[in-house]
Order: C-alpha cells, then sequence, then structure tokens
C-alpha cells in the first residue's frame, strides 16, 4: 500500500507496511501510479511521449530496487491472525484530584468538571490506595505514570502536596520511577504551586486557547469573565522558570476560530515552544462543532501553519508542535502503533470516589465502570472489548494508510460518535491525515530533502 501526496511542489511517497518515505521527481510519481497494473514495456510505451528511454528505464531500476529492499509495496505482515499481548500491564492512571472547577469552558467533555455526577475532591485516602493500586498492577514495569486531572485539579492542591511524597516513596520501595503530571487551566497556579511543580520535577499541561477573544469567548468563570490575562501571566512566569520536566501549552480550536494557525502563532508569540492545539469534538448540534462544509478551511489552515512553522525553524525560533511529532526513524513499538493509547487495559482514569474507568472522557459512565482501586479490576470483559480495540478489528482502518500513525483514533471518540469502539470518528480521520501529511513534509524539511 503506498500513499502519494504533495506538499509546495514536493512528491512524497509513503510506503505504508514498511514506513519508508520518499522524495521522488516527477517521472517516479506517474510510473507509481502504474507500477502494479503493467509491465516495464507496458510503461516505457505509456511514458514515452514525456521521458527519454534512458529516464524511464533509469526510474524502473530504482523502483525496483526499492521493491527488493522492502522499501515499497511492501506487504502487511501483522494483518493476518494478529492478537494483542493479554500479559499487559497498568501502566498510567488519569487521576481525578477534583470533579469540579472554577471555569465554565462551553466545550468541556466532563460537563464543566463533575462528569455528569456532584461535586467532589479526592480524599487522601483514595488518592493513596490508587497510587499503591498502580504500583501493584504495573508489574515489571519500571517507569509508571500519574496525571491528576480534573475538573481543575488544584481546587485540591491539599491533597496533591500529600500524594507525591507518598507516591514517590511506595515508587522507591518498589524499584520504580513514578512520573508526575499536572493538568490544570492555570486560574490557581500561584508562586506556591509553581515552586512545587518544580521542586517535585513534575510535568505540566496549561490549558490556553490562543488570542485572547478566542479564549475567553470558551474558557470565562462562573460570573462569565474573560480568563486569558489571569492564565497567561501565571503560564508565562512558569515556563520562564524552564521546568525540568516540561510543560505543554494545550488549546482546543472550534468553529469559531477555523483560522487556528493564528492562535498557535499568538502563543509563540508570548514565548511558548511546547504547545499542542486540537480539534473541538463535539456534537453537531452545538454551535462550536464542526461541519463536513469545514474541512477544507481547516486543511488550508493545517499547511499554513506547517509553512509558519518552518519559517520560525529557519528564524531560529523553532515550535514544538505536538500534533505535528512522528517518528520516521521507526516510531512506536508494535502494540502501540496497533492499539494507540491503550486505555481500557494499560491506561485507567480513577473518580474521586476511587471508581476505574477506561479513560477520563468515559467517567460517569457506568457501563464502562470497571472496578474499584481498592476491590480492583472486576469487569474484564470492558478490559478485553478495549485490548481488541486495535486496527485489525477496525475495519475503516485496514485500508486507511495513516493507521500506523494514529493507531485506529480515540476510542471515547468512536463511542461518543458511533457507539461502536471499533467505528473512529470520521471528521476526525480526516484531519488526523491530512496533520501526519504537514508532519511528513517538515521532517523531509528538516533533512533536506525539499
Amino acid at each position: 500500500m503506498l500513499h502519494k501526496f504533495k506538499f509546495d511542489g514536493v512528491h512524497v511517497v509513503v510506503d505504508v507496511h514498511s514506513g519508508a518515505v520518499h522524495v521522488v521527481d516527477e517521472l517516479v510519481w506517474e510510473i507509481l501510479h502504474i507500477y502494479e497494473d503493467k509491465t516495464p514495456e507496458e510503461i516505457i510505451s505509456a511514458m514515452s511521449d514525456k521521458y527519454s528511454l534512458d529516464q524511464i528505464q533509469q526510474a524502473l531500476i530504482e523502483i525496483k530496487n526499492l521493491v527488493d529492499e522492502g522499501l515499497l509495496f511492501t506487504k502487511d505482515s501483522q494483518q493476518e491472525g494478529y492478537q494483542p499481548r493479554r500479559d499487559g500491564v497498568v501502566k498510567a492512571l488519569c487521576l481525578h484530584a477534583a470533579h469540579d472547577c472554577n471555569l465554565r469552558c462551553k466545550y468541556c467533555f466532563a460537563g464543566q468538571g463533575q462528569f455528569g455526577g456532584p461535586s467532589g475532591l479526592l480524599s487522601p485516602e483514595v488518592g493513596r490506595a490508587a497510587i499503591d493500586f498502580l504500583i501493584d498492577q504495573s508489574g515489571n514495569r519500571k517507569n509508571v505514570e500519574i496525571d491528576f486531572f480534573g475538573g481543575e485539579p488544584l481546587l485540591n492542591f491539599k491533597v496533591i502536596k500529600e500524594l507525591v511524597p507518598y507516591g514517590n516513596e511506595k515508587a522507591k520501595q518498589a524499584g520504580k520511577k513514578l512520573k508526575f503530571t499536572l493538568t490544570t487551566n492555570g486560574v490557581l497556579l500561584n508562586q506556591e504551586v509553581q515552586q512545587f511543580l518544580l521542586d517535585n520535577q513534575m510535568a505540566a499541561v496549561l490549558s490556553l486557547d490562543g488570542r485572547p477573544e478566542v479564549h475567553d469567548a470558551m474558557r470565562p468563570t462562573p460570573r462569565g469573565k474573560g480568563s486569558y490575562e489571569q492564565v497567561v501571566k501565571a503560564f508565562r512566569e512558569y515556563v520562564e522558570q524552564q521546568p525540568p520536566a516540561g510543560y505543554y501549552i494545550r488549546g482546543t480550536f472550534t468553529r469559531h476560530n477555523l483560522d487556528f494557525s493564528q492562535d498557535v502563532m499568538h502563543m509563540a508569540e508570548l514565548g511558548f515552544r511546547d504547545i499542542s492545539v486540537e480539534p473541538v469534538v463535539a456534537g453537531f448540534d452545538t454551535d462550536y462543532a464542526f461541519q463536513e462544509a469545514d474541512l477544507p478551511f481547516l486543511m488550508e489552515q493545517y499547511e499554513k501553519l506547517t509553512r509558519q512553522l518552518w519559517e520560525r525553524r529557519e528564524a531560529g525560533q523553532p515550535i514544538n508542535f505536538f500534533h505535528f511529532n512522528i517518528d520516521l526513524s521507526g516510531g512506536p513499538c508494535l502494540p502501540k502503533r496497533l492499539s494507540g493509547c491503550g486505555a481500557g487495559y494499560e491506561y485507567l482514569a480513577v473518580t474521586p470516589e476511587g471508581d476505574l474507568y477506561p479513560c477520563h472522557q468515559f467517567v460517569g459512565n457506568t457501563d464502562f465502570l470497571l472496578g474499584t482501586v481498592k476491590e480492583g479490576i472486576h469487569n474484564q470483559e470492558i478490559i478485553e472489548n478495549f485490548r481488541q480495540a486495535h486496527i485489525y478489528n477496525k475495519p475503516e482502518c485496514i485500508e486507511c494508510w495513516a493507521k500506523f500513525y494514529c493507531s485506529g483514533g480515540c476510542h471515547a471518540n468512536a463511542w461518543a460518535f458511533n457507539n461502536d469502539l471499533l467505528r473512529p470518528y470520521h471528521l476526525g480521520c480526516q484531519l488526523a491525515r491530512k496533520r501526519f501529511e504537514c508532519a511528513i513534509y517538515l521532517q523531509i524539511k528538516q533533512v533536506g530533502l525539499a
């Protein structure tokens, strides 16, 4: 399977099953369209009006060499009879420190932080039990992770301060290393919190949607006021201290800011270098949800952003844009490429009450309740359903050129739009494929092939 695309006059060919990426000339590009269906003699005849015999023969030799090396028209060695490993372990928890929030983000999948239920804060007892559960369920794995999430987790900073040293000590006793991350809207990111993150080498995900008018429209306070000015001040203060565990500025763009590339550039101008801006996922009945008619403009925006990122790199001001990060030298391990994030069996979410769910986006849907951190997992059927939600069980993925980059997409989005873990969110797929083309082109530029 090949995927061919052009970007600013550069001809790119992706050999899907080997992962090889080729930059080719117009002649090879045209030959590849017919290479598998015609004999060399027929190809020479078809191309002879535009190219010399020597050019065509040389191109055919180059193509054949790549085929022989397993870098073109490679067959899929995994499709027949693939079965995911059943001896996996829990690697990470999304630990909900608070089911409450001090903002009222309009697109919030968690219902302004409460996940369809009452507000609540994680207790130290449940938090310790969650850490014990992770240490126990991680088997021989050395590196494990916890993301403090919400709602807004800093509403429960007191408990977070208790749990981090407890987790580090438990991990040390077990011969493991526990990495903590905090996802925050920034309203409570004061100097005490910033210093705590720095001292404990915690990573941070900082929520910012872009330009002031964009951010304030979608992320207001309970009284309807904007939050941009306050959170940008806190984020800049924090990032200027060069946090050793890193950070991401994480934004969401909607139908109200289809020109989202300008928001990425706005964040860059504020001094942020690690940026993730993602398309909103929402029902079509909301005014901020994307429609099919928006796709051409959104594709243009990704192309525009690609050029802007390259210009900044050339100017010595590179941006690490999360959604353009792909590894063409080998990439993630095979299970990761085929199954994605591991939600439901390697990655779990924990509510303030200690309930376990496949991921944060399933929290509150009791059909997906897996168990509790104190009693363990009791619903193995759901675990197995998520384990089997890999690309070879998704008919729409099998023939998709981007399947090894997106790994079948987000399970929660598939369920939300199709009520089926095995049917990906169609609009999201189209945007993802465009992002991967842009990411591949940027890497080609970086190694000097375009």
